[in-house]
């Protein structure tokens, strides 16, 4: 069997998984408290434990470097995680600063054909900035003295592709505002003050209140091309976002996988759960699973290795620690980006029983579709991680769509697998225009 094939039947043994190296500069400090094993640690909810500022810059160093402070700016979870090519650090003089645990040097080893190598340029031209992250910063740190002023027991917290380390240049910006209290108001009264709130600061435009399952505030940054959805206590998304930069990291070659991905489905237009089609955050775990179920994986379950990292009993404030104790992983897996992609595709195309299975990350595996009201009469079945047991594919709900999403996939693997050309399944040129305009 490929390596590019999945491989779900089997037992796979994992010896020592971890993603992030430690290694802690001068002054040494205490070390950190380990996790709480699913055991609650309360804070006051505006104690300097609670608060901090988040900010990245690029670094040259390939392992991650720790350096505690006491003081946090108002406001913010703790921010220790792996983040690629940023850091963190809180306002100044004190700084929690974490490196780049792996760079572009290492991800060269994996391009090994022409497919690679222009997966890598367009990953290079597209991945966040440190100055795109410093800009949705800025305007949160903003947000958040504004909110606070009408709901002054409040943290809001930059969540999404923007700190998972799966965001580009485009990305919108993902708040999650955690409202605190003995009486929590609802998430749409919540909203809809916010609305009205925010009509009169002058650095915001084009305001709209989207009501959906989880409703968000959706606005705009004046004079910039930065675009936010504000969402009120959905907790679960700062989890999710902290699984996800665990993944992200864990191979080099993830991140740009996940990319151009993402941007083979924006070219196919199959992006738009509002439009009935994947989410960015479905296409994400489809792409994990992929990665998980080949013969010689690329990533493990982390959930399942780690489970006390990932607890969702754990305080908000702590989950950011989390990954900090996940242990190294090393993948056999040789593939280069251009196999893994083309690997991608033929398995959705051919390879996945669309009817009959449902992907769970999770679980690193498929699952059989039962009866059960998730799953049944749905089209694409992707267990939600690694807190909620709903479908994140639920959007895809017309056979039309459907159609259309497996069209894709079949159309894309037979035009790559025979041309082996990046511009054959999606604009390369256009798209790195695209992006290099925002610089």
């Amino acid at each position: 069997m490929l390596t590019g094939e999945p491989n779900v039947g089997k037992r796979r043994t994992g010896s020592e998984y971890n993603c992030f190296p430690t290694v802690v500069t001068e002054p040494l400090p205490p070390p950190p408290a380990g996790v709480n094993h699913g055991r609650k640690r309360h804070y006051n909810e505006h104690s300097a434990r609670a608060v901090k500022r988040q900010r990245l810059n690029p670094s040259p160093t390939s392992s991650p470097t720790w350096i505690p402070h006491s003081n946090l700016a108002v406001g913010e979870p703790s921010t220790f995680a792996p983040v690629g090519s940023e850091r963190f650090h809180s306002s100044p003089p004190n700084t929690e600063v974490l490196t780049e645990p792996q760079n572009l040097t290492s991800l060269r080893v994996f391009v090994k054909d022409k497919l690679s190598g222009q997966m890598v340029d367009l990953f290079e031209a597209c991945q966040q900035q440190t100055s795109d992250l410093d800009r949705k910063e800025a305007c949160r740190a903003r947000l958040q003295v504004d909110i606070q002023k009408q709901f002054p027991e409040s943290r809001l917290y930059l969540t999404g592709s923007s700190m998972s380390g799966l965001g580009c240049r485009s990305s919108d910006a993902d708040l999650c505002l955690v409202v605190t209290g003995n009486r929590r108001p609802h998430p749409m009264d919540v909203l809809c003050q916010l609305q009205r709130d925010f009509r009169s600061l002058s650095y915001l435009v084009r305001i709209q209140l989207i009501k959906a399952k989880v409703p968000i505030l959706k606005f705009k940054e004046r004079g910039s091309f930065l675009e936010f959805d504000l969402n009120v206590n959905n907790t679960v998304g700062i989890r999710n976002t902290f699984l996800l930069r665990t993944y992200a990291y864990a191979d080099v070659r993830v991140r740009p996988l996940i990319l151009v991905v993402k941007k083979w489905a924006r070219h196919h237009q199959i992006n738009d759960a509002s439009k009935g089609t994947l989410s960015s955050y479905t296409l994400v775990l489809m792409v994990l699973h992929y990665l998980q179920t080949l013969e010689q994986p690329v990533l493990p379950s982390f959930q399942k290795t780690h489970p006390e990292c990932f607890d969702p009993l754990m305080d908000i404030d702590e989950v950011p620690d989390g990954p900090r104790h996940v242990r190294p992983y090393t993948s056999t897996n040789q593939s280069s980006l251009g196999e893994l992609l083309l690997g991608f595709l033929r398995y959705y195309a051919t390879r996945f029983s669309w009817d009959k299975q449902v992907i769970s990350v999770r679980q690193a595996t498929i699952l059989p579709k039962t009866n059960s009201k998730e799953w049944r009469n749905k089209f694409i079945c992707v267990e939600a991680e690694p807190f909620e047991g709903s479908n994140v594919a639920r959007a895809v709900h017309e056979k039309i769509k459907f159609d259309a999403i497996k069209k894709c996939f079949s159309e894309s693997y037979q035009m790559l697998n025979e041309r082996k050309d990046l511009a054959s399944i999606l604009a390369l040129r256009a798209i790195i225009n695209e992006e290099l305009a925002r610089r």
